[in-house]
Order: structure tokens, then C-alpha cells, then sequence
């Protein structure tokens, strides 16, 4: 396995990345209406007692520390999600105790990352013939400081298999353990893009929508079109 130490820091750095979700999770708007984690606190204690399904909405709380969670930004809800609602199933760099926030370059691999895993998983549905998914769109500006720079590797790397994620997982663990903020990596989906897998919410400045995309299922993933812009 490559070692931490040889994944130089990226310096500090504005970077706009994308990310695709399903429509069918909501937004939590209990994230979007604090400004602090004391806010959140007494604010959370509060509809939990009036509302039993907000326990279940903003996920499992234990798993992010509330000064990682950058409460006051657009979007708070789309950057704590992924570390309060974790996969089981695990990705590329987690074996699915811990949540990572996925970004790409550019919405095109975004797309491309979400078609491939997308496919992997209904391809296992029996008689599922025809459907459609929807997704929605996300701009997401973060500040690449501190992150891992797994791009001096080469695609050729392990953590680059295609189905094979052993030893992306281990690096994962390794950075979860190191406390990192993340890492920059060639995208496995897309030739010549680029993606971050982020172990902290917290150098994220805004995440906005932008559209909604539909994923048309016909025996595999047939077509991808937008349905939808936010403007």
C-alpha cells in the first residue's frame, strides 16, 4: 500500500468540483437554519422532541464532530450528508464505517462516476427492465488546502482498480485514521478527469444546485439527459 507520506499536500487553493445526488433523499433544512453548532444543538434538541423523523433525517450525528460541520454556508445539508448517512456498502476509499464527500472536475465526470455505480447496483435487480432515476446537480466550491495529492501516482496505481477497492480502502482507513482532509485522484470513470474524496466536511464554502439530471435504465444505462436548471 502507498504510504501517506508520499501524497504531497496540496497548498491552499480555491476548486469548484461537482457531484450528482438522488432526488429521492430530500434536503434536511434543520443544517441550513443554524449559523453555529450551539445553534445547532439547542435547535436539534428541540424538533426532536416535536418531530420523531428528524432523528432519522439528519442521520447519525456521532459520526462528524459539530466543529468539522461548516454551519452558516449554502448547501451545509449537501456537505454533512454524506458523513451523517454513510453507504453500508462502502466506496472507493471507505469500507462503509465513515462517509467521504465525492467531487469531479467537471459535471461530465460527476455523471460518468454516478452511471458506472449506478449500473453495478440495478444490474443485480432481477425483471427490472425499464425505470428512470433522477439526480440532482450540485456545484460545490471548496479550498484544496491540506489534501493529499494521490495524482503523482499512476493510473496503474491499486486505489485505481476498477472493481478491485482493497487497497484504495486501506489508504482510506489510513487517512481516516491520520485525520486528512481528503485526497485528489485520477477519476477511475472518466480518462484524463480528476476527483477528491473529502474526510471532512469542512473546507467546503457552498454547495448550490444546479439542475436535475435523468438517468434512463433499459437493460443498463441508456441515456442521461438534464430535465431540469436551477438558475
Amino acid at each position: 500500500m502507498v504510504a501517506l507520506e508520499h501524497l504531497p499536500r496540496l497548498p491552499a487553493r480555491p476548486v469548484k468540483g461537482y457531484r450528482l445526488v438522488n432526488s429521492k433523499f430530500p434536503p434536511i433544512s434543520l443544517f441550513e437554519d443554524v449559523a453555529s453548532a450551539d445553534e445547532f444543538e439547542s435547535l436539534y434538541e428541540l424538533q426532536a422532541l416535536t418531530n420523531p423523523r428528524i432523528l432519522t433525517e439528519a442521520g447519525n450525528l456521532a459520526l462528524v464532530a459539530r466543529d468539522e460541520i461548516p454551519f452558516g454556508i449554502s448547501g451545509c445539508t449537501y456537505a454533512t450528508a454524506p458523513f451523517t448517512h454513510v453507504t453500508p456498502d462502502g466506496s472507493r476509499f471507505s469500507d462503509g464505517s465513515f462517509g467521504i464527500l465525492y467531487m469531479a472536475d467537471a459535471l461530465q465526470t460527476a455523471i460518468a462516476e454516478v452511471k458506472h455505480h449506478q449500473q453495478a447496483y440495478w444490474r443485480n435487480v432481477p425483471s427490472l427492465n425499464y425505470e428512470r432515476f433522477t439526480f440532482r446537480g450540485l456545484a460545490c466550491e471548496f479550498d484544496e488546502a491540506g489534501v493529499r495529492d494521490g495524482l503523482v501516482l499512476p493510473p496503474s496505481d491499486p486505489i485505481y482498480s476498477a472493481n478491485d477497492y482493497s487497497a484504495a480502502r486501506q489508504l482510506g482507513a489510513a487517512m481516516r485514521d491520520n485525520r486528512e482532509i481528503g485526497i485528489r485522484y485520477h477519476s477511475v470513470r472518466e480518462a484524463n478527469a480528476v476527483c477528491w474524496g473529502l474526510m471532512t466536511p469542512k473546507p467546503v464554502r457552498s454547495i448550490v444546485q444546479t439542475a436535475h439530471y435523468e438517468m434512463i435504465w433499459n437493460q443498463g444505462i441508456t441515456t442521461v439527459i438534464q430535465v431540469s436548471r436551477r438558475y
